[in-house]
């Protein structure tokens, strides 16, 4: 008797038809009347569109969250940017634990590839420190919030805010409840909102594999050569970013020029942070001189690092990038970090990604030149690269978007969050490698 063949997904497939099945639940629940204000639901566009933006931590969005939505609403939108920031699998795990199962070696496999991590071992012991952390990251942050918004609201308000932009920035979702798509513009200059956000969103960006280490460098007293790279670039982009953004606005005077000098540094850090995938802003992004608007697309398509909350093609991807060039001028071989060599399937996995969001992004831009007329194309390069990269900032464009644009908006944050090679692994048929190698060519470079 011919046995029958099981049917089975590899990881990539797995956690591309989870993240598709978390947004396609999070957009039905939007189109209740129950979640808007109106009693009429969203129409089902818009709601997979925002079902779409909270999974994948962008936050972009098509209706004002903080006047559209119920209680209920927001409460969705809140449970999709928990379960898209952690990962599906480290839900899954959490579950898990609370009945007392036991963690198979395929869902092993699946956390692995869920958190990016290197390796497998101590990967069910990662995910439950990724859940410690965050409860006690988000729970801090929520009381700094609290305390600073129960002078402006009332307390049972103060609190929900509190609780809503903690777990919306850690998460580098950058959904807020302050209506009008005004974001957090009117605490530009108020160091708790700016530098507890800031804290928040810088780590969640750095990955729960470095927070990890940081943890354990207690007892280890040593780091990884991931974690010095993703420590050191992400301290240097915060640090080029605030420098940038603060010469490039210091004469605008619809930025930072009115504010008092501290006012200016904390508006220009907030961008330089938030650019790194959280999509929150303490300044009017379409205010912003054209200058500023290319640095912070620039620094949105780097992006926060890997096994993070965050988006971009991710800073050990551009560091790794930048030690190839600089070794080539060098007239070097080998990438060096720290005295330690990289691989070349690293360099070239590094390439892979950076060519493979760069192609997104500008295919995307091109087609919405031509789905959007009349828009500038400043404007549509920014939205685009917000979208790959999962930040959320929006010069205004979001909400005036056709059909055509909003659905190509909705596979471009899709992709950003799983990844461009995510995708393709799931849906592409992988063969054994060839028993033989061809002959080397050569061509021309330069």
């Amino acid at each position: 008797m011919k046995r029958k063949k099981r049917f089975y997904l590899d990881p990539p497939q797995i956690l591309v038809l989870g993240f598709a099945l978390i947004i396609l639940i999070g957009a039905i629940l939007l189109t209740l009347p129950v979640s808007t204000m109106d009693g009429k639901g969203l129409h089902f566009l818009n709601a997979l569109f925002t079902a779409t933006s909270a999974t994948c931590v962008t936050g972009l969005v098509v209706v004002d969250t903080g006047t559209t939505f119920t209680l209920f609403g927001q409460l969705v939108i809140l449970s999709m940017i928990q379960v898209g920031g952690l990962g599906f699998m480290t839900f899954a795990t959490l579950f898990a634990f609370l009945l007392g199962k036991r963690i198979s070696l395929k869902e092993r496999i699946l956390l692995q590839e869920s958190l990016n991590n290197i390796s497998m071992e101590g990967i069910v012991r990662l995910a439950k420190r990724i859940l410690i952390f965050t409860f006690v990251i988000e729970l801090t942050g929520a009381v700094l919030l609290t305390i600073r918004f129960s002078f402006d609201f009332p307390i049972g308000k103060a609190i929900y805010y509190g609780v809503f932009h903690s777990i919306s920035n850690f998460n580098n979702a950058g959904f807020d409840l302050m209506g009008e798509f005004h974001s957090l513009t009117s605490y530009v200059d108020d160091p708790i909102v700016t530098l507890t956000v800031c804290a928040l969103i810088v780590l969640g960006g750095i990955g729960f594999i470095v927070m990890n280490e940081l943890y354990e460098y207690r007892l280890s007293k040593k780091l990884s050569l991931h974690t010095k790279i993703v420590l050191v670039t992400t301290i240097f982009f915060v640090a080029l970013g605030t420098v940038g953004i603060f010469l490039l606005e210091l004469t605008n005077d619809k930025t930072i020029k009115p504010l008092t000098l501290s006012g200016k540094i904390l508006g220009s850090l907030f961008q330089s942070v938030t650019a790194r995938t959280a999509g929150a802003n303490t300044l009017s992004i379409g205010d912003l001189s054209h200058a500023s608007l290319f640095f912070i697309i620039v620094l949105m398509f780097i992006g926060a690092s890997p096994g993070s909350t965050g988006g971009g093609i991710k800073t050990t991807t551009f560091t790794t990038l930048m030690g190839a060039v600089w070794s080539q001028i060098r007239g070097k071989d080998d990438v060096i970090f720290y005295r330690q060599r990289i691989g070349y399937e690293t360099i070239y996995k590094a390439l892979t990604v950076t060519l493979s969001g760069l192609f997104l992004v500008m295919v995307v831009t091109l087609v919405l030149t031509i789905t959007e007329t009349g828009k500038d194309f400043l404007m549509i390069m920014f939205e685009t690269t917000s979208a790959f990269a999962t930040v959320g900032l929006s010069m205004g464009l979001t909400p005036e978007l056709s059909s055509i644009g909003k659905g190509i908006i909705i596979f471009t944050m899709f992709a950003g969050r799983v990844g461009p090679l995510t995708i393709a692994y799931a849906v592409t048929i992988r063969r054994n490698p060839d028993a033989f190698r061809y002959p080397k060519g050569k061509i021309m470079i330069g």
